[in-house]
């Protein structure tokens, strides 16, 4: 390799799907075009489950499923196989749950893909947005920094065969370093310029994303709080494109 990460040269954007029910997301996609990525969390799949997905799916929306699966090998090969089975094409699991977690899920969703002709493709999430080194080591213990965590669990989840990672843009260089450029980078932590960085402590704009080498960017707030949504996503779309 040259030193640099090889940025792409248009990174796609996912819309975060956060609300508190169903038909008010459902609102919001109605309003964006077709063919825009989407992202389910916790709190929409809790309140709506694979419903939500499925509708999403039918309608010809891609969906990433961000349920960041943590649990024993066998538990969360099944969570896998089950979301393949939606058609979800991205979905999270924790690098932390270890190799065999990490493997398990990785052949449940070659499996599912083989047998269903599916594109589902695995994201490990690294270290949360939310936290920063002196929250991580209080975690952890003293020593243990953001980035020195990102990377030794970017290369587990390499090594186990996951397709990808969820991290934040300030690791998002030295992840594509180490792993190569094919190794998807999904950045959460995306604020147009002027806008407040709210709940997470590492954020972005879209354009130092698109120059670290994301292969998506997943953009709330920016979106889903303005007053013409669609006009929002093509201003954040044209920043990088």
């Amino acid at each position: 390799m040259n030193g640099e990460a090889e940025a792409v040269s248009v990174p796609e954007v996912i819309v975060a799907l956060d609300y508190p029910d169903p038909e008010a997301a459902f609102e919001l996609v109605e309003r964006l075009p077709e063919g825009t990525w989407y992202k389910v969390g916790l709190e929409l799949f809790t309140r709506g489950g694979p419903p939500v997905v499925r509708r999403l799916v039918d309608e010809g929306r891609h969906v990433f499923l961000d349920l960041k699966l943590h649990d024993i090998p066998n538990t969360v090969a099944g969570a896998t196989r089950a979301a393949a089975a939606m058609g979800v094409r991205l979905l999270t699991l924790h690098a932390s749950g270890g190799e065999a977690m990490l493997r398990a899920a990785s052949d449940a969703v070659l499996d599912a893909n083989q047998r269903s002709g599916a594109d589902t493709r695995l994201l490990a999430i690294t270290v949360l947005t939310s936290l920063d080194d002196a929250s991580l080591s209080s975690v952890m213990g003293e020593g243990s920094g953001v980035e020195q965590a990102v990377g030794r669990l970017a290369g587990l989840a390499r090594e186990s065969g996951v397709h990808g990672v969820v991290s934040s843009v300030g690791e998002c260089r030295a992840v594509k370093l180490a792993c190569g450029p094919d190794f998807l980078v999904v950045t959460p932590g995306i604020r147009l310029s002027g806008e407040g960085a709210q709940d997470q402590k590492r954020v972005a704009t879209p354009a130092v994303a698109k120059s670290a080498g994301a292969d998506f960017l997943v953009v709330g707030r920016s979106i889903t709080r303005a007053d013409d949504p669609s006009a929002a996503l093509e201003r954040i779309r044209a920043e990088v494109g």
